[in-house]
C-alpha cells in the first residue's frame, strides 16, 4: 500500500478551488470523499485492540488530526489538518465523513454527525456532535 503526502496548504487551495467552482455544494463531494477514507480506517481498525483508540492512533498517524477524543456524544479534534484559520466558516468535511464512517463502524449503520465548533472559526478544537 502507498500513502501521498498533501500539506494544509493544499489541502485549504482545493477547497478554495471546488468552493470557486462549485460554492457549497462541493462540501457534499469532500464529505463523500470523506466516508470512502474512513471505511479503510475502520477496516485497518477492526484487526484486535480497542477500536477507536486504533482508529485515533490511524488518523494522527495519517496527519488528519494531532489528536482525537471519540466520547458518546461527542467527537474532539485537535488540530485537524482541514482547519485554516479565519476561515470564517466549518471546514473539515472530509474529516467529518471519515468520523462518520468510523462511527457508523461501530455504532450502527446510520451515525450522522453535525460540526458544532470548528478551529477555522477560532475555536481551539472542533466538536462533532453524534446524532443518531
Amino acid at each position: 500500500m502507498r500513502f501521498v503526502k498533501i500539506s494544509q496548504p493544499e489541502i485549504e487551495a482545493v477547497r478554495q478551488l471546488y468552493e470557486s467552482v462549485m460554492s457549497y455544494a462541493c462540501h457534499g463531494l469532500f464529505f463523500q470523499e470523506g466516508l470512502s477514507l474512513g471505511a479503510e480506517v475502520a477496516e485497518m481498525a477492526a484487526k484486535g485492540e480497542d477500536f477507536f483508540d486504533a482508529c485515533r492512533r490511524i488518523l494522527i498517524a495519517r496527519g488528519w488530526a494531532e489528536d482525537i477524543t471519540f466520547g458518546e456524544k461527542e467527537v474532539k479534534v485537535t488540530g485537524s489538518i482541514e482547519a485554516t484559520e479565519d476561515a470564517g466558516s466549518i471546514t473539515c468535511h472530509r474529516l467529518k465523513g471519515i468520523l462518520s464512517r468510523v462511527m457508523e463502524s461501530d455504532r450502527s449503520p446510520r451515525v450522522s454527525l453535525t460540526e458544532t465548533k470548528c478551529a477555522s472559526n477560532g475555536n481551539t478544537v472542533c466538536v462533532f456532535k453524534i446524532e443518531a
